[in-house]
């Protein structure tokens, strides 16, 4: 694989300004050739690593995330320079990304309207490999007694295009007070909802046909359990 290129010394000039804080949308974050890699090397992974969930399957690298420490596994080489990579923009704060999960999403296929939670570092950044996608986002469903039925149709507020090798970077209210995701469809219409679409280099009116997309959901994990303190060595 070859090496990360030099480092974008500025995240800032990739803000998306239409949208709520704080969105980054990175076009073309890995080359053509480190996308190949990438993907190579999601399938070469053992078969007992992925897990098969309605509408989608994923990996798991770097532990399991409990709000009572995450058992740190090692995450290894071909995902660790893309981590060193991320991190090195200032994307956690100075930490370093620690976990990845691998989300694999076949035509037709998406993911439920939901929240990341606290165990994490209060930002997401994914990379997404081999299709595009539109990601949704959604407020969050009211408490409120008497609040008018809520629907996923009437808590839509907009979208992002991804495209294949670009980086997402979501912090603040997008990450913390907004659900976010992925309508089961195999084609998508841009409209004017979808607010990246100068920086995606996409059109409103424009129909993408959706093939099989790799997102490579990377994060820091603030709350660590190492494992030789768990087995009681110095």
């Amino acid at each position: 694989m070859q090496r990360p290129g030099p480092v974008l010394e500025d995240l800032e000039r990739f803000r998306v300004p239409e949208a709520p804080q704080t969105v980054f949308y990175v076009p073309d974050f890995v080359s053509p050739e480190e996308e190949s890699f990438l993907l190579e090397r999601v399938y070469r992974s053992p078969r007992t690593k992925w897990t098969q969930l309605s509408g989608r399957r994923l990996q798991n690298w770097g532990g399991l995330p409990h709000p009572r420490g995450m058992m740190a596994e090692e995450v290894p080489d071909w995902l660790q320079n893309l981590c060193e990579k991320i991190s090195s923009l200032g994307a956690f704060g100075g930490n370093r990304a620690n976990h990845v999960l691998v989300n694999e999403y076949g035509p037709g296929q998406g993911i439920m309207p939901h929240q990341d939670g606290p165990l994490y570092h209060p930002t997401v950044s994914t990379v997404s490999l081999g299709s595009h996608t539109l990601l949704d986002f959604y407020r969050p469903v009211s408490g409120l007694e008497g609040a008018e039925p809520q629907t996923q149709q009437n808590r839509y507020l907009f979208s992002l295009l991804l495209r294949p090798r670009s980086l997402l970077v979501l912090q603040d209210d997008m990450y913390q007070n907004l659900q976010h995701g992925i309508q089961e469809r195999d084609r998508d219409t841009l409209t004017r909802q979808v607010l990246n679409l100068s920086a995606a280099q996409a059109r409103s009116g424009e129909t993408l046909l959706r093939g099989t997309r790799v997102s490579l959901t990377i994060r820091h994990v603030p709350k660590v359990i190492r494992t030789r303190l768990v087995l009681g060595r110095r």
